[in-house]
């Protein structure tokens, strides 16, 4: 039997994830808890996605309490791999970005799933494949 996917899922699509349950990136969620795939994740990208719920014109928005991002964040916590010690890299020009690849380097991932125009436009560093939700989704469903 091949070895699962590994992967790291930026904020974008968490954040995505959790404002729309039928769409790509909560799907993405599903296959990762029933372990089509492997899920790699850092406690710097779960502050990002936890600072971006927090917005008030997301919050505007969607309906959701403090209670249901924590309870998120901690279900994230559970289903995926977290990896800490994360190499200094300066890929991107912005340091989030920088954070999501030494991530996935720590994670020896094969793929960043991102809606991250910046990462995006990288398409690939080093072994590492940088990839859009529904890419990656057409990918796991093989």
């Amino acid at each position: 039997m091949p070895e699962p996917l590994r992967a790291v899922i930026d904020s974008t699509v968490l954040v995505s994830a959790f404002l729309t349950e039928g769409g790509v990136s909560a799907e993405l969620l599903r296959f990762a808890r029933e372990g089509v795939f492997l899920v790699f994740l850092s406690e710097d990208i779960l502050t990002e996605t936890e600072h971006t719920l927090g917005y008030d014109r997301i919050r505007e928005r969607y309906t959701y309490t403090d209670d249901d991002v924590a309870d998120f964040l901690n279900r994230l916590r559970i289903a995926a791999i977290l990896v800490d010690q994360l190499p200094n890299l300066t890929v991107v020009r912005d340091p989030n970005d920088d954070m999501v690849v030494a991530t996935a380097q720590r994670a020896q991932a094969a793929y960043i799933v991102t809606r991250d125009r910046d990462l995006l436009t990288l398409q690939q560093y080093e072994d590492i494949t940088i990839i859009a939700p529904e890419a990656f989704i057409a990918i796991v469903r093989e």
